[in-house]
């Protein structure tokens, strides 16, 4: 058996085709969905990301603002930076590139954007809404794992999924997504003992840890789903993730690639999210 690859690319072109027929409509009714941008230092991979999130804007039909700062910027400066930005009726949603320069308070300055603009999903609003059930903007990442699910049509009720890593921006959330679709959900860390044993439980495995082959063909259970959020280098340089792709694909049903499967996702969350910012000023 052969997995089957969940496409982030194929996944991303088709609902951008969506978002940017939603925008058009919207644009009929006087509103252009307008994402912010702050960047802070030169941070190489923070800048690649960056232009990749303003061609995205651009591709859509969206306004997108970036605002370059040097390093060496106040916190007190970046801070009334957002505040200008919370109060531009033109902006619906603010993102500021992470990791800051280590002088600046990272969580203070999310905290500091308006959750109606908070379209990374990292305020603690939108961590609450996620809980509780509410509704509420989804960390982008987190989400476009739960897109990927829904595509090949799986139904998490009653499944087992394990979750390796439980950083805020996509471990912790991705188990309250996955709780919401009533799976029964296992969050796994650096902390847990006999990670295989947790492993080959698992109907739905994904991996977020940043670390080269967390996941080998014989942790995984056959015919699982494998979400592979992990971005990595191979000995060659080459981009990869955080499972044994040519291993695990062996035993699973689906697995998504690395590049190509989650990375383009997280993007096009972003702007699903700025354009349901559009959306509701109006309401």
């Amino acid at each position: 058996m052969s997995a089957q690859l969940i496409s982030g690319v194929d996944l991303s072109r088709q609902m951008r085709q969506r978002i940017k027929e939603q925008t058009a409509l919207l644009q009929t009714k006087g509103v252009t969905p307008g994402l912010a941008v702050i960047l802070v230092g030169e941070d190489p991979a923070s800048q690649v990301y960056v232009r990749n999130k303003v061609k995205a804007c651009e591709e859509v039909g969206f306004h997108s603002r970036l605002e370059r700062h040097p390093a060496q910027l106040s916190e007190a400066e970046l801070l009334e930076r957002v505040a200008a930005l919370n109060g531009d009726p033109g902006t619906h949603g603010i993102l500021v590139q992470l990791p800051l320069p280590a002088h600046l308070n990272a969580q203070r300055v999310i905290e500091a954007i308006s959750p109606d603009k908070d379209v990374d999903g990292f305020h603690v609003s939108s961590a609450g809404a996620l809980m509780t059930g509410l509704p509420g903007f989804w960390p982008c990442t987190p989400h476009g794992c739960m897109k990927m699910l829904e595509s090949i049509g799986y139904k998490l009720r009653g499944r087992h999924a394990v979750v390796i890593g439980r950083s805020n921006i996509v471990g912790k959330p991705m188990a309250m997504m996955l709780l919401q679709q009533d799976a029964t959900v296992t969050l796994c860390h650096s902390a847990t003992q006999d990670l295989a044993s947790h492993v080959r439980q698992a109907d739905v495995v994904v991996s977020a840890v940043g670390r080269r082959n967390v996941v080998t063909a014989d942790m995984v259970k056959p015919g699982a789903v494998v979400i592979d959020v992990g971005m990595n280098r191979d000995d060659q340089g080459k981009l990869c993730g955080d499972v044994d792709f040519e291993g695990v694909r062996q035993v699973a049903s689906y697995i998504t690639p690395v590049p190509g499967g989650v990375g383009p996702m997280t993007i096009t969350m972003l702007l699903d999210n700025t354009l349901q910012a559009a959306q509701r000023s109006l309401s």
